[in-house]
C-alpha cells in the first residue's frame, strides 16, 4: 500500500509546496511510483509541475465532492514516468462552503484514494496554509505528516495550532496519524538564527528531522515560473541535490528497522551555502 504523507503547515511561505513538488519529482527520479495531490486553492503544485488549465477537465474539487472518481481526474507520467498528479483550481476553495453540511465531509479523500493506493509507492498531498476544512480531509486520509519548517523566527510557536488540530483528527478520525518528519527550510548557513532553529526543532521532534537541510537556493526559486520541478529545471543545483536527498531519506526510513539511530544533528551546520547556484 502506498504511504500517504500529508505536507502540512498553517503558515504561508515556509516551502510547503516547494517541497511537494520536489519530493514528489525526486522519488520519481528514484522510480517510486509517486501521486502528487494538489489540495491548496492557489494551485501552485499543479502550475510547478508544468500542468496547465488546457491539460485536465476535472480536479481535486471534483472528486471531494464526489462527482468523479480520483482515477479518473488525474494527469499521468507528468515530467517522469513514475510521477502523477491530481491537478486543481481555485474552484476547490468553494469546497469549504459547499461541504459544511454534508455527511462524512471530513472523510471524501480518503474514500477517494481507499481504491488507488495500492498503485503507488508514496502519495504526497500538498495543504492549503490554513487548518481548514480541506486541510482536515488530507489529514484524514494520509497516514502521516511531514512538516516543512523554515528556519526563521516564530516558526516552532506557529507548529502548536497545527498540532492541538493533529490531536483532535487523532481522537475523532484517524488514531494513527502522527508527525512522520519534519524538513528545515530555507536553512542559511549565514544565519545564527537558521542554526538556533534546527537546533531547537531537533532538540523537540528528534529523529523524525531529516538530516538533509534545504538551503535557499536561487535556482530552487526559479524553478516554479518554468513549470518544472528542481531536478528538471536543474539538477546539479545544491536545491536539487537536496530534495533527492531527502527523497533517499524517506525511502531509507520506509525500509529501515524500528531501532534506526537518530539522526546526526550536526548535519545542519554541513548544510550547503546560501543562495548558492
Amino acid at each position: 500500500m502506498g504511504r500517504i504523507l500529508a505536507i502540512a503547515n498553517q503558515k504561508g511561505g515556509v516551502g510547503k509546496t516547494t517541497t511537494a513538488v520536489n519530493l514528489a519529482a525526486s522519488l520519481a527520479v528514484a522510480e517510486q511510483r509517486t501521486l502528487l495531490i494538489d489540495a491548496d486553492p492557489q494551485g501552485n503544485a499543479t502550475s510547478g509541475c508544468g500542468i496547465s488549465r488546457d491539460d485536465f477537465t476535472v480536479n481535486t474539487y471534483d472528486v471531494l465532492l464526489g462527482e468523479v472518481p480520483l482515477d479518473q481526474a488525474l494527469v499521468r507520467g507528468v515530467q517522469f514516468r513514475h510521477l502523477d498528479v491530481l491537478p486543481t483550481t481555485p474552484d476547490l476553495a468553494a469546497v469549504e462552503v459547499e461541504l459544511v453540511d454534508a455527511e462524512d465531509r471530513v472523510g471524501r479523500m480518503q474514500r477517494a484514494l481507499a481504491g488507488v493506493r495500492d498503485r503507488y509507492d508514496w502519495i504526497l498531498i500538498d495543504c492549503p496554509p490554513s487548518l481548514g476544512l480541506i486541510t482536515l480531509n488530507m489529514l484524514v486520509a494520509a497516514d502521516a505528516l511531514l512538516i516543512p519548517l523554515q528556519c526563521e523566527y516564530y516558526a516552532l510557536e506557529g507548529l502548536s495550532q497545527l498540532m492541538q488540530t493533529v490531536h483532535r483528527v487523532q481522537d475523532a478520525f484517524n488514531e494513527q496519524l502522527d508527525v512522520d518528519a519534519v524538513l528545515l527550510t530555507m536553512y542559511d548557513t549565514r544565519l545564527n538564527l537558521s542554526r538556533q532553529v534546527a537546533a531547537d526543532a531537533r532538540a523537540h521532534f528528534g529523529e523524525r528531522v531529516f538530516s538533509t537541510v534545504i538551503p535557499r537556493n536561487i535556482r530552487l526559486a526559479e524553478a516554479p515560473s518554468f513549470g518544472k520541478p528542481i531536478v528538471v529545471y536543474d539538477v546539479a543545483s545544491v536545491g536539487a541535490q537536496a530534495y533527492m536527498a531527502v527523497a533517499r531519506e524517506l525511502i531509507e526510513r520506509r525500509s529501515a528497522p524500528a531501532t534506526e539511530p537518530a539522526a546526526d544533528a550536526s548535519a545542519a551546520t554541513d548544510a550547503p551555502t546560501a543562495e548558492t547556484e
